[in-house]
């Protein structure tokens, strides 16, 4: 405590030790006149301003004056002054020192501040520099509290994640309270404290809160603070979207690989379904004199070699389309045209079952792939003759809505409960009642929306339990040129 109050008075010592060197020098050594001497006064406030601050210079400045009244002003060895003139010379002495005390002062200040801030610009660029090395999410929060220590040389600093309610520290933290914490990420500026020595920072994305960041020690100007917050935000969602593009990858390179092997197996399940097809067939041609029991047995045999090769070309149009490996041939196209083409691909599966075609004139021509979307209908009209009974009509419609055209594919079956309504389109997936009286594999309708959804098309269902299901999907309405 003495020691502190020593060097406290030091500068006000050392500026009255210059002025009475200065006055013994132009009293003993040099003879000079006054306006030598009052420059000289001035000079020496100059340099003791820039050096410790306005408050030593002022008293200097008095000090100073008094002293050039008493040795240099007539009638010299009093403080009393006989000549007018020298009343205004003293007091210009006295407003000039002051003046250029002040004026030394605020730019001894300003550079400081300039230095300061220069430093912490090289900090925030080291700091930024530190941000960037690391792509990992959990990596990158849990060595952000230590670059902040590090680099800004601060006692302590935390981390908190608003979406994962965690913390990450560096250094003593007991004095952070998790709470403070808490409200500082909703706030939208730095909060200081500097009594605690504590900064609490806002970690903001625009305008959507991440978190927040709290520091202890040295405070920092609140430009450095806010640049810290954002600095924080940016990297880790740079380190989260490096995250997802990796697994993004590592997903797409997956279904590269299920579909190769699919392809494969493939092969390798077609080509002996092709020799029993083709075996079973010759036998059901060629027999003239066959029992009704191998008749059956061979029937029986014939259709689910037909179950086997649609099931295994299912599985392989899957996983080409989940893993993006196909092109559609996109054209203008009349929604007419497709049905009827549909149509005739169902015509033996539909048999003897009516289907109502209500398409108007008028529609105008869709963008898609002719064959694709063709297969998106053949696949509604199959699911709604395999569930409706009997008899029972299949309505095809269509109707525009702004620049999409919905196709609708209505039955009169038993509907769907509102529970299954999400899950139909998953693959695999067959409703819960009716999975063991129809026959299917469960990838129909999933094919059916990956092929939509291929051309920015939607495609959905709405049902009632014992009335009926309506399927439709959305097709861009083609260019005027493309038509």
């Amino acid at each position: 405590m003495l020691r502190r109050l020593i060097l406290r008075f030091v500068p006000f010592v050392a500026c009255l030790a210059v002025v009475f060197f200065i006055v013994f020098l132009y009293r003993s050594a040099l003879r000079v006149n006054q306006t030598t001497v009052a420059l000289t006064l001035l000079l020496a406030i100059l340099i003791v301003s820039t050096v410790w601050g306005l408050a030593v210079a002022v008293c200097m400045s008095i000090v100073a004056m008094l002293a050039f009244n008493f040795f240099f002003l007539p009638p010299v060895g009093t403080l009393t002054i006989a000549d007018p003139q020298n009343w205004v010379a003293l007091g210009a002495f006295l407003v000039t020192s002051l003046i250029a005390s002040q004026l030394s002062t605020r730019v001894r200040r300003e550079a400081e501040e300039s230095k300061r801030r220069r430093v912490e610009v090289e900090r925030l660029y080291r700091f930024s520099q530190q941000l960037l090395v690391s792509g990992n999410v959990i990596v990158l929060l849990n060595a952000v509290p230590n670059h902040i220590v590090e680099t800004f040389g601060m006692g302590a600093a935390a981390l908190y994640l608003d979406y994962k309610d965690k913390f990450y520290h560096s250094g003593a933290t007991s004095h952070f309270s998790q709470e403070e914490m808490r409200r500082a990420t909703l706030q939208e500026e730095p909060l200081v404290d500097p009594e605690r020595s504590l900064s609490f920072v806002p970690v903001r994305l625009g305008k959507r809160p991440l978190g927040s960041l709290a520091v202890s020690g040295s405070l920092l100007s609140r430009e450095t603070l806010e640049a810290l917050g954002t600095l924080i935000a940016i990297a880790f969602e740079r380190a989260r979207a490096i995250e997802e593009l990796g697994k993004t990858e590592a997903l797409r390179e997956g279904e590269r690989l299920k579909s190769a092997l699919l392809d494969s197996v493939t092969h390798d399940f077609r080509t002996p379904l092709t020799s029993i097809k083709a075996s079973v067939t010759s036998l059901l041609s060629s027999a003239e004199q066959m029992t009704e029991q191998r008749r059956e047995l061979l029937t029986v045999i014939n259709e689910e070699c037909d179950r086997l090769n649609q099931l295994v070309g299912d599985a392989a149009e899957m996983a080409r389309l989940d893993a993006g490996e196909f092109e559609l041939k996109l054209e203008a196209n009349h929604i007419s045209e497709i049905v009827a083409a549909a149509l005739q691909y169902c015509k033996a599966a539909l048999g003897t079952r009516p289907v109502q075609v209500r398409l108007a004139n008028d529609l105008p021509p869709v963008r898609a792939d002719f064959d694709r979307i063709r297969d998106v209908l053949v696949r509604l009209i199959e699911n709604a003759n395999a569930y409706a009974p009997p008899g029972r009509p299949i309505t095809i419609s269509a109707d525009l809505k702004g620049a999409f055209l919905t196709i609708y594919v209505a039955d009169q079956g038993p509907g769907i409960d509102e529970m299954e309504i999400g899950l139909i389109f998953d693959k695999f997936y067959r409703g819960r009642d009716q999975r063991y009286l129809v026959q299917g594999t469960g990838m129909g309708l999933p094919i059916a929306k990956a092929i939509v959804q291929a051309h920015r098309g939607t495609i959905g269902v709405t049902s009632q339990l014992g009335q009926g299901s309506v399927f439709f999907f959305t097709l861009p309405i083609a260019a005027s040129g493309q038509a």
